[in-house]
């Protein structure tokens, strides 16, 4: 799963992806790890894990994890050649997801790109940015695509037909996720991976200050509003209170947690709120070696969700021995959850739920 952090300069994108990168240095398996200068990995946090590896007597437990990519090169006139330029189309296309750092706190320490703070003017300025990028990527689709609609081909026309749409729509300065579609022109709507079809998670950057108050400030209000208009969803956090706690132990976080009020850190709501942006669940496998979190879309069925752990087994199916999670914790054992006949056998069309707690039994 890969998101895309973008912002303006000083807005705390980068101090942001600082505390990304370097939090968690102590945690095994999937800690927060830099894989290059501008991907950061981060393991998210089920403490489910931790109770089945208490159970099992497991080896190790292995989380789910999210990539975050810095996006650099986003001012305005990036589409055009300023700051890097279309540098960063190569790495936000990439994403599933885009999480917008947006500025919301006073600081006259902290200079401004535009001079003055104003969030719903920033949150515009990268966002036309994308929306021009993606007019000039579907332009040039539309181009291409010509000689077949002349040739009378039904599906190119239908095809030419959507990207016409969709350009009035960017033409207007809305993003493509925004417009009406059918559930088929939104499947045909993905071949054009436009920028602006991405689910965005705004982000509000807020001050220390504020984060102790407990209250939301205007300019985080003013954020809120615009999301909601927009569809998208909304995470307040203070990047540098996160990076101060990026180097510190799970028990001094804790303690520093303590001091704001907060039961979690900033960097783990981020990871949930972009787990569920996505419409994504974690299903679970346990046992003497490992305990593990694999990450499936809401709605998966047995066998695909089979196949994220081996395509053999999904080819080779039969079917799932399951138990919930919450049924298996309450009876404390697999033994005793057996003998109240909790565990049940699911066949190709079960809908996986979140929490199962799964073995996959199958024949190659």
């Amino acid at each position: 799963m890969k998101l895309g952090i973008v912002g303006l300069p000083n807005v705390g994108k980068s101090t942001l992806f600082n505390a990304i990168t370097q939090a968690g240095a102590e945690s095994a398996n999937y800690p927060f790890c830099t894989i290059e200068p501008n991907v950061g990995v981060v393991s998210v946090p089920d403490e489910r894990l931790d109770h089945l590896v208490q159970i099992y007597g497991s080896k190790k437990k292995v989380e789910t994890a999210i990539e975050f990519y810095d996006i650099a090169g986003l001012v305005k006139g990036a589409s055009k050649g300023e700051g890097l330029g279309n540098k960063f189309l190569s790495h936000i296309r990439e994403v599933e997801a885009i999480c917008h750092v947006v500025r919301a706190f006073e600081d006259e320490n902290v200079v401004h790109v535009e001079g003055t703070v104003d969030p719903l003017r920033d949150i515009e300025t990268i966002n036309l940015e994308l929306i021009l990028a993606d007019l000039e990527a579907l332009e040039k689709r539309m181009d291409k695509s010509l000689r077949q609609v002349r040739s009378g081909d039904k599906n190119a026309k239908a095809e030419y037909a959507l990207m016409e749409r969709i350009k009035g729509h960017l033409e207007g300065e809305q993003p493509a996720r925004t417009l009406d579609m059918t559930e088929e022109e939104e499947q045909l709507a993905r071949s054009f991976f436009l920028i602006t079809s991405k689910k965005v998670l705004y982000v509000a950057n807020i001050s220390e200050e504020d984060l102790m108050r407990g209250s939301e400030n205007v300019l985080v209000q003013k954020i809120r509003a615009y999301a909601q208009a927009q569809g998208a969803g909304v995470l307040t956090i203070c990047a540098r209170l996160e990076e101060e706690m990026s180097g510190l132990s799970e028990a001094e976080k804790r303690e520093m947690l303590k001091e704001y009020g907060l039961s979690q850190t900033g960097l783990d709501q981020l990871v949930q709120e972009s787990y569920d942006l996505l419409g994504l669940m974690s299903f679970l496998t346990a046992g003497p070696m490992e305990c593990r979190a694999w990450t499936i879309k809401k709605g998966t069925k047995a066998p695909q969700a089979a196949g994220k752990i081996h395509s053999d087994i999904e080819r080779g199916f039969i079917r799932a021995e399951i138990v919930s999670y919450s049924d298996l914790m309450a009876c404390g054992s697999e033994t005793a959850a057996k003998e109240k006949g909790l565990y049940r056998l699911e066949g190709k069309d079960y809908i996986m739920q979140d929490g199962d707690v799964v073995n996959f039994r199958f024949n190659v």
